[in-house]
């Protein structure tokens, strides 16, 4: 019997050490894991487009919580004082297709890694024309896999 379970502890010790540890900020909050593979493509489509960025040089702290307010699916809130926060809405997380998961949290890194304002601007179609758009302006942004590399060329390239 106490083979059995020092067997069963060493099995399953061994498990839950697969599982990569979350990435700590210097204030000492997690980083969500869940977003690190579109942290991970957001570095790689920036490269595509000669931008260089490392994310996890940033001191980025990131969330997936519920968020108060109606109809916001991301935040990005940053000071030159602490650490920037990404913050995700769970109820979006849970509900949102791979292609909407991108787009919110593309746009929240636009403000928080690139330092992006909202661009309001839209076509006579009344589609906008940045992944910037806040949302409050009533054009839509078609985000698939057919308009993905124009929106991106506008995250990763547009000056103001």
């Amino acid at each position: 019997m106490k083979k059995i379970l020092v067997m069963f502890t060493l099995v399953t010790l061994l498990f839950s050490s697969c599982y990569p540890d979350p990435q700590i900020g210097n204030d000492g909050a997690q980083t969500n894991i869940s977003l690190d593979k579109f942290y991970a493509d957001f570095e790689y489509e920036a490269s595509l487009r000669g931008v260089d960025i490392n994310i996890e040089n940033l001191d980025l702290i990131s969330r997936i919580e519920e968020i108060e307010e109606e109809g916001v699916a991301g935040t990005c809130h940053f000071n030159s004082h602490q650490s920037n926060i990404v913050t995700i809405d769970q109820s979006f997380w849970n509900s949102a297709s791979s292609n909407q998961k991108e787009m919110v949290v593309f746009h929240e890194l636009g403000h928080c890694v690139l330092g992006r304002d909202h661009r309001e601007e839209e076509n006579n179609e009344n589609a906008c024309l940045s992944i910037m758009n806040s949302g409050t302006t009533g054009c839509q942004i078609f985000y698939n896999e057919t308009n993905r590399e124009y929106y991106l060329d506008e995250l990763f390239t547009y000056s103001e």
